[in-house]
């Protein structure tokens, strides 16, 4: 049973990892663990952008009044000002490391999107943002001399030594367990949980395995009842599901249903830029009325394939042709705006562990988080992360090893488990909620928790997850941004400000 020591031990790959990586690589050694490819990670995948106050037309208090607004009474203002105020430089940041940005003349291109008051969205080849920024940082990362970056190695479990966060055990690519001591802190990056959802843009590796980790180590969690369901994931059978980036919209496309009626109109005064929450009942409702629902984009003409060279790609492939034809679009799991409770400088309830990115809950995005905030909240967060982390003095690590970990490798068995948990939270913990109908689902999650053996790491961690966003979502008892209770439809006043959050006893 091999034993690893670092000064710094980084958790995921995707934005805020990376970010995370190479802002503490100057102080002490960093490990960086991933659990498949460095590049499978929802940051990797992101096609629409990234926000920041750098137009002309541009403020960071405009900024900060679109995602208070869009968070519905539930942001922390105090993180919303950190991540407003600190866009610029972290955008300049990544562009000195080499992420290169779009440009419209000599000033970097700025799109729109939902609920943004104004343009700013910057992007990398029109539509591969995300792949653009995180690629960067993974070349950066494999070059210094102080990252040492581990693929393929599922992270179990937290390790723990009074009370403290001392490393973590994860089972290597040849199955054999290795302890990661840390001498000065651990940091997750492992992104959100889409996975539990049948409908999700996520990819495969979003299973919620950092927030079940940190959760059985005793951290708090903030907020879980909140997932944000992205209106437009092309309607075709996969998963994950192939998304229609807002900035489309954005561009003037908008959403019709089979009559061919504009539809968004009747549901809110933005229309198709209305908050991502309203788009996606809206589009739910006609759904439910019997309705297909597509995007129209015909008048973009070749605009479309310049401006969205990867989304006009995966459409040819599926026999579409987004100047001749409307693309069929649905709603899918996307975001989860609750995590692992954490203060604004990423630190969560159990000393020396610290989280960044979709993982955690600084309560910036409050009930519904404003498009494009995501990169720039894992860049933002990583950095003010590794302050705290550099000022931490090493701890020795000379302490009792725990046991061997076992695998669990019955696939098919995996795959019924997990396609069951999906089928359940979409069900009961979709984009419309109930009391009767969380009631079912969390006594069907709670049924199948005797069925699922220990060794199978990613099916309990989801199992766990979904378990979390039921029981919240059944105890609030209102309407607020993406969280819908068709039986409170309201937002209650005396719930404003209001954070759930929750402990494992």
């Amino acid at each position: 049973m091999a034993r690893v020591e670092t000064h710094f031990l980084v958790v995921g790959s995707g934005i805020a990892g990376l970010t995370t990586a190479l802002s503490l690589a100057e102080y002490g050694s960093v490990i960086v663990l991933t659990k498949a490819r460095e590049e499978e990670s929802n940051s990797f995948h992101a096609q629409g952008g990234i926000a920041a106050a750098i137009g002309e037309d541009d403020s960071p208090e405009l900024h900060r009044q679109d995602t208070l607004r869009t968070g519905v009474n539930l942001c922390n203002p105090a993180s919303v000002d950190v991540l407003v105020n600190t866009g610029p430089r972290a955008i300049q940041k990544l562009a000195d490391w080499g992420t290169d940005f779009d440009v419209d003349g000599e000033q970097w291109a700025l799109g729109k999107e939902g609920s943004h008051s104004v343009s700013r969205i910057l992007h990398v080849n029109g539509d591969a943002t995300g792949a653009g920024i995180t690629s960067n940082l993974l070349r950066r990362a494999m070059l210094h001399s102080n990252i040492q970056l581990i693929t393929h190695t599922m992270v179990t479990d937290l390790i723990m030594h009074q009370e403290v966060c001392r490393g973590a055990t994860a089972v290597d690519e040849q199955g054999e367990t290795v302890r990661y001591f840390a001498k000065q802190a651990v940091i997750l990056a492992t992104g959100g949980c889409g996975q539990i959802y049948q409908y999700t843009t996520n990819d495969p590796v979003s299973t919620g395995d950092g927030i079940a980790m940190a959760y059985r180590a005793g951290a708090k969690l903030s907020d879980m009842e909140f997932v944000q369901f992205h209106p437009t994931a092309l309607a075709v059978e996969q998963n994950p599901m192939f998304l229609i980036s807002e900035a489309v919209r954005g561009e003037g496309a908008f959403l019709v249903n089979d009559c061919g009626e504009a539809f968004m109109e009747r549901y809110h005064s933005w229309k198709d830029l209305a908050p991502r929450d309203v788009v996606s009942r809206a589009i739910f409702q006609e759904m439910e009325q019997g309705r297909k629902v597509y995007l129209n984009a015909i008048h973009l003409g070749k605009r479309f394939r310049n401006r969205f060279p990867k989304i006009y790609k995966a459409l040819c492939k599926f026999g579409m042709d987004p100047s001749k034809d409307w693309i069929p679009v649905t709603p899918a799991a996307h975001f989860i705006m609750g995590g692992i409770y954490t203060d604004i400088y990423g630190q969560t309830t159990i000393s020396r562990l610290f989280a960044c990115g979709e993982v955690a809950c600084t309560g910036v995005h409050g009930a519904n988080r404003l498009a494009s905030n995501s990169l720039l909240e894992g860049t933002v967060f990583a950095q003010r992360v590794a302050e705290k982390c550099i000022e931490l003095v090493e701890l020795e690590t000379d302490f009792l090893e725990l046991n061997r970990i076992t695998l669990c490798k019955n696939k098919h068995k995996e795959t019924e488990w997990k396609q069951t948990i999906r089928q359940v939270m979409w069900k009961y913990a979709g984009i419309v909620r109930t009391e009767e109908g969380l009631s079912k689902g969390i006594s069907q999650l709670k049924q199948l928790e005797t069925e699922i053996p220990q060794g199978y790491f990613e099916c309990r961690n989801m199992l766990m997850i979904a378990q979390v966003v039921m029981e919240l979502a059944l105890s609030r008892r209102e309407s607020r941004g993406s969280h819908y209770r068709s039986d409170y439809p309201k937002p209650q006043k005396s719930l404003e400000n209001k954070h759930q959050i929750i402990q494992e006893e």
